[in-house]
């Protein structure tokens, strides 16, 4: 009896353990409440040196990619550019864009070849400066993704990486997760709202990041059967250990 206990409990505290430790090595690790580093750098595309202190001074639509992406970058920042035409709220007084490159090889050059492409197919009236492309350096951006919870790696020349809108308060304090690469203009007013009076919204991402994982070879998610698998032989297991030790007690 005391040897399946025993057992029983060790094996939960190995599984907890595996699961807590386990660091996330492609996804979102949501850091809600979060302030950014406020104090780093980057270059706007017209090459211009900015801080994020300098230019989050209102709720902020905050898009990591990297813009030659021949993935889930560009089809976001499309329905990006979409969902912007219609918001009901106003651009650069109501709310902003950043989009920033985790890509430290790309330059202002190849940031203002890509903001010249999405703003083309926003019909609606839109200053320029309401919608940032930014791009910076190794370190800068490995403390901007670090702070977002942005978990991405190089993959044969590209990167593998989710696609995710983070909604940023005037203060910088993260407020909201959006994912995938639809989005629903309501969602995304609601979400700047929420950013504006300083609220946070958790979502079900780790559910989502759990399940899936990125094919980059199919450029698209795919439903992560062995994590899966595994997941349940372990909880089977368990309840198999738990049925044994209470099957004992009512004998005894």
């Amino acid at each position: 009896m005391k040897n399946k206990k025993s057992l029983l409990i060790l094996f939960l505290l190995v599984s907890f353990s595996l699961f807590a430790q386990k660091e996330i090595e492609v996804g979102i690790d949501e850091k809600l409440g979060n302030t950014l580093p406020l104090d780093l750098s980057f270059q706007t595309s017209e090459g211009k040196t900015v801080t994020l202190k300098d230019i989050i001074n209102k709720p902020t639509l905050i898009a990591l990619v990297y813009y030659e992406c021949p993935g889930i970058c560009n089809p976001m920042q499309n329905e990006l550019a979409w969902t912007i035409d219609k918001l009901q709220l106003e651009p650069g007084k109501d709310f902003q864009v950043i989009s920033i490159s985790f890509d430290h090889k790309e330059t202002p050059a190849v940031a203002a070849k890509w903001k010249k492409n999405y703003l083309m197919t926003i019909k609606r009236k839109f200053d320029p400066s309401s919608w940032l492309f930014l791009t910076g350096d190794s370190l800068s951006i490995k403390n901007l993704t670090d702070a977002c919870g942005f978990h991405f790696k190089p993959a044969d020349k590209q990167f593998v990486h989710a696609a995710t809108l983070v909604t940023v308060s005037p203060q910088g304090k993260i407020s909201r997760y959006l994912f995938g690469t639809d989005f629903n203009p309501f969602d995304v007013k609601m979400a700047l709202l929420e950013a504006e009076s300083g609220k946070t919204s958790p979502t079900i991402s780790k559910v989502l990041q759990f399940c899936f994982s990125y094919d980059p070879a199919g450029r698209q998610y795919t439903l992560n059967i062995t994590r899966i698998v595994g997941t349940v032989m372990l909880l089977g297991i368990g309840i198999f250990l738990s049925v044994l030790v209470l099957k004992k007690k009512k004998v005894i």
